[in-house]
């Protein structure tokens, strides 16, 4: 039988990295007082800070979440006074997503948090290498996303 090492694994090392650097954001988000903020919100405030006022659905399709995700998290987005919906004018069983002021105010201090976690937890890694990195994931998201199967 094989028994592989989880260190050679790409999805142990994924999975171990996502939960580290979640773990680094939440601590770090608390210790700059904008603990309302959760790492699973970033996709979303990030758009919403490019572009208020969108369907949820184009906002998940944009933050790369199901729309299933996408009911749950606004809510909790919603509890915790950073967004809030509102009825599209031309469609009323339409949702559109806006940031409340709460929301508008925090963007700078969230991605400096964002910035400082990143640069703690890329230290020492080439920029070259960072952005390789990226588009391997890229690529990795988007073979998942096309169904691909062994």
């Amino acid at each position: 039988m094989d028994v592989r090492d989880p260190k050679d694994c790409p999805y142990f090392l994924l999975s171990r990295a996502t939960l580290e650097v979640t773990a680094s954001l939440k601590k770090n988000f608390a210790a700059a007082g904008v603990d309302r903020v959760k790492p699973a919100y970033l996709g979303v405030l990030m758009c919403l800070w490019r572009e208020e006022g969108l369907k949820v659905v184009e906002l998940g399709r944009r933050a790369g979440l199901e729309p299933s995700t996408m009911t749950g998290l606004i809510d909790r987005m919603v509890a915790d006074g950073l967004v809030e919906g509102s009825a599209d004018p031309e469609d009323r069983r339409v949702q559109r997503i806006h940031l409340t002021s709460e929301g508008r105010k925090i963007r700078a201090k969230v991605l400096a948090v964002v910035d400082e976690t990143l640069d703690a937890v890329l230290r020492g890694i080439d920029g070259r290498e960072i952005e390789r990195t990226k588009q391997t994931l890229r690529r990795v998201l988007a073979n998942v996303q096309e169904g691909v199967s062994p």
